[in-house]
């Protein structure tokens, strides 16, 4: 495979025929969450491509009535619940571990409020069972019992039953299922990792599974990689010097349509920054955390899709109602040419995101 097929390749398998919420999200496997709306979340970002006709919050307001659960992978996001089995029995990071040994009793009453509750909202456990204020991981502090919750979360002791303006609302969590063989396990686990980002470089196959530090090392991962391969469940090959691994039995041909698609900064297409500057040739960053005078990009620049080529960057932002974007350019050699059906697809793609973000605009009276 050419480096060429193999963008072509990625591109064409990141974007099926829109189907439903719940579809998307078990053919995706896994979903990246993010709290800044700018002007909306990386999750519906990376699920408007996914979904028919689907709006801002759409996963937010369905995600009680659907089998899908919040949890942690390599980062924060949503699985389709049949996933659970993949993710405990979880070691908890030594910071977790040490804050639980801490305030056991907490612990305690946390768990009896939330078996004597349907649903548990942070700030009226606070009023309930307030414990003061502790630091949390990103050095600000949060309510001990707030943080509790998060912990018996990551046990599986608790999980998110909805949210209420994107603060989570916690229940009790079923008892779990007996829990996976490590063969088992490593090897869902791989497969879930492969399916989402494939094709993947090998690298940066092994870089998610290092980053599922909390999950038990149970399994060499390697030797499962190399196993699975050799039976045929993955395709290894070496495109432009770089090892990439996808399932075998995946093949996509043709070319890419004349279609521009403005990109979550999180979306599996361009999540791995290593691949992404071998299949674009270009370094994307992600800038929200950069201060202002050194972003080169902007606070929330979305990667614009055209074609097969990622060729630049978006910025949007409603103001009195109005979308604004604003365009920047990696190179645009890769138009080839054809301007005006690239700009008739960026007018288009820009209808698109503003339905998306603000609906259907109102008749005239």
């Amino acid at each position: 495979m050419t480096l060429d097929e193999l963008r072509r390749f990625a591109v064409a398998r990141a974007f099926g025929p829109p189907t439903d919420l719940l579809s998307a999200v078990r053919r995706l496997g896994y979903l990246q969450a993010d709290p800044i709306r700018a002007p909306a979340r990386a999750q519906d970002l990376i699920l408007r491509h996914r979904v028919a006709g689907y709006g801002v919050d759409d996963l937010e307001d369905q995600y009680p009535q659907l089998p899908i659960v919040e949890d942690v992978l390599h980062n924060y996001g949503f699985f389709p619940a049949e996933h659970l089995a993949l993710l405990h029995p979880r070691n908890l990071s030594s910071r977790w571990r040490t804050f639980i040994d801490e305030h056991r009793p907490l612990r305690r009453k946390l768990l009896r409020f939330l078996a004597e509750r349907q649903e548990a909202h942070p700030r009226e456990v606070e009023k309930v069972l307030g414990a003061g204020a502790r630091v949390n991981g990103w050095g600000g502090t949060s309510s001990a019992t707030t943080l509790m919750l998060e912990a018996l979360h990551r046990e599986g002791r608790a999980r998110v039953c909805r949210r209420e303006r994107g603060l989570r609302i916690y229940a009790l969590a079923p008892p779990r299922q007996a829990a996976l063989s490590p063969v088992a396990r490593a090897d869902g686990l791989i497969g879930l990792i492969i399916s989402l980002y494939a094709p993947l470089p090998e690298r940066s196959l092994m870089r998610v599974i290092s980053m599922m530090g909390t999950y038990k090392p149970d399994a060499d991962y390697g030797a499962r990689i190399d196993l699975l391969v050799r039976r045929g469940k993955y395709r290894r090959s070496v495109v432009d010097g770089v090892p990439y691994l996808w399932p075998a039995d995946e093949a996509v041909d043709g070319m890419a349509a004349d279609e521009v698609r403005l990109l979550a900064p999180f979306d599996p297409l361009v999540w791995d920054r290593a691949r992404f500057e071998h299949l674009w040739g270009w370094a994307y960053r992600f800038e929200a955390y950069t201060p202002p005078a050194r972003r080169k990009f902007g606070y929330y620049a979305l990667p614009l899709l055209w074609r097969d080529q990622i060729i630049g960057w978006a910025n949007t932002s409603v103001i009195d109602g109005q979308l604004s974007v604003q365009i920047g350019y990696a190179s645009r050699k890769l138009l080839r040419g054809n301007t005006a059906g690239f700009n008739t697809s960026v007018e288009c793609e820009t209808e698109r995101y503003r339905r998306f973000l603000l609906g259907s605009p109102r008749q005239a009276p």
